[in-house]
């Protein structure tokens, strides 16, 4: 029997603010290493035995990213990206998911469902813990994956297992002196948010709990479109589909669950605590990475991703650093960060969204001053790729090449830039950069006009489908 890996790579993991941004999120940066949690992902499911091509189920607006770090890695040279138009939670994306998977000839094959932004440090624990999720889902069973718990944790929620391979019931996050006594009665499991079942035995007993979710994603994979190596569920058809997670639509309904105890080294990462925790530390119990000085630290978690950091007399303290913005908070308040990102979204603040390098399907963009009627960028174009055509009602661009080769569209003159040329365009023009060359094209592009936001584009044509 197969394994079909189905990668769920949504979310964005507020509290890992500033680092983990919405159109940034936790799953794709480099937080244990020189991979990305999702890479990582996708590196542990390629040492399971009968894989097919895995599906990654993303947002819209993180399917560029996603591929690019899905080929950066290499490991498989086929895959598939599912796009949620409009995030409903778990169980409409695994559901949509198991339909996709099924609609591709793997309706009996056993649906392997792990988060893209768990750590597991236990290898040949997790193939071990997988073989005997498989055997079970291959009898029809709803399997999920029970954490061997080492502490009493707050934080996340509990399975109570039974004989063998029973579950006794699901419990919600527990406050400490209830995990304590979870801990003590020696047959509590937090709940991991991993799962196996084949795609009918998923389907079938969702149509008993969570019907409407069934038909709505059905629907939504029946209408869904490729685009290139994306599949799109139905946009309309999906956001009439109710928002709930697969543990209360169905996990905790169903008679037929069954969990893994797994003791693989896991880790959600929710947290700069849990990052903390889980990281190599120094002899005073430190976490630092990045630009960073410590005088009289312990116990602490500081990070530098843009300039130097320099703490004196910090204990149990995290320190956070990007280019716009700094987070400083007690280690044992770091479940609050979440706060602060609510007030950013209320507010309407870029931090909350975006940093001051963006990434697009061609490269990126920097943001280097900002001001009422002009701003400085720094772009960056990778070989062979080239922007939309496209033009600009309210503001005019001057273009300066630092490194690499421009092909530039302006008006109806095609030109060649090199290092320390230039052009202007002006509002009005229809313009295109591009990157002819073997290497990446930097360039300085100095925006002055009344209005400067990233929504004055007019596009008319885009290879990326925008």
């Amino acid at each position: 029997m197969a394994i079909q890996p189905i990668i769920l790579a949504g979310g964005t993991g507020s509290r890992l603010w500033p680092l983990s941004r919405e159109l940034y999120p936790k799953q794709v940066i480099n937080l244990t290493g020189e991979l990305s949690l999702l890479q990582n992902t996708l590196k542990r499911v390629a040492e399971l035995p009968d894989i097919l091509p895995p599906v990654v189920v993303v947002g819209e607006e993180h399917r560029f990213m996603t591929k690019t770090q899905v080929e950066e890695l290499g490991v498989f040279p086929e895959y598939h990206i599912v796009l949620e138009p409009v995030g409903k939670n778990t169980a409409p994306a695994i559901c949509g998911a198991a339909r996709f998977a099924a609609q591709k000839g793997a309706a009996d094959d056993v649906l392997l469902v792990l988060p893209a932004d768990h750590l597991v440090t236990k290898l040949d624990a997790f193939v071990e813990a997988v073989a005997a999720a498989v055997e079970l889902a291959g009898q029809g069973k709803l399997v999920t994956f029970g954490i061997v718990p080492d502490h009493p944790e707050t934080g996340y929620g509990y399975i109570a297992q039974g004989q063998g391979a029973e579950v006794e019931r699901f419990v919600e996050k527990p406050d400490l002196a209830k995990a304590e006594e979870y801990i003590a009665r020696g047959n509590y499991l937090w709940n991991s948010g991993m799962f196996a079942f084949t795609a009918h035995a998923l389907i079938e007993e969702m149509g008993l709990h969570a019907g409407d979710v069934v038909a709505c994603m059905e629907a939504a994979v029946s209408e869904g479109k490729f685009d290139g190596v994306f599949f799109r569920f139905d946009k309309k058809l999906m956001a009439d589909c109710p928002a709930d997670s697969i543990d209360y639509a169905l996990m905790e309904k169903t008679s037929n669950a069954a969990v893994v105890k797994a003791d693989i080294g896991w880790s959600d990462i929710g947290s700069w605590r849990t990052l903390w925790e889980v990281a190599g530390k120094d002899e005073q119990g430190n976490v630092a990475s990045g630009d960073v000085i410590l005088e009289d630290v312990e116990n602490s978690l500081i990070r530098s991703e843009h300039t130097l950091v320099a703490a004196v007399g910090l204990k149990d303290t995290m320190v956070i650093e990007t280019a716009d913005a700094v987070l400083v908070a007690p280690m044992d308040r770091s479940q609050d960060v979440k706060k602060i990102v609510d007030r950013l979204k209320k507010e309407k603040r870029g931090e909350f969204q975006v940093h001051k390098t963006v990434y697009r399907p061609w490269g990126s963009y920097t943001t280097l001053e900002l001001h009422d009627r002009f701003q400085i960028k720094r772009i960056t174009v990778n070989p062979g790729a080239k922007l939309s055509l496209q033009m600009h009602h309210h503001r005019h661009e001057h273009w300066v090449v630092v490194s690499g080769t421009a092909e530039i569209v302006n008006g109806d003159e095609s030109i060649l830039l090199h290092e320390d040329q230039s052009t202007y365009i002006p509002s009005g023009t229809r313009h295109r950069l591009g990157n002819p060359g073997v290497i990446p094209l930097e360039l300085i592009e100095v925006q002055v006009g009344s209005y400067l936001g990233e929504d004055d584009i007019v596009r008319f044509d885009d290879e990326y489908g925008r």
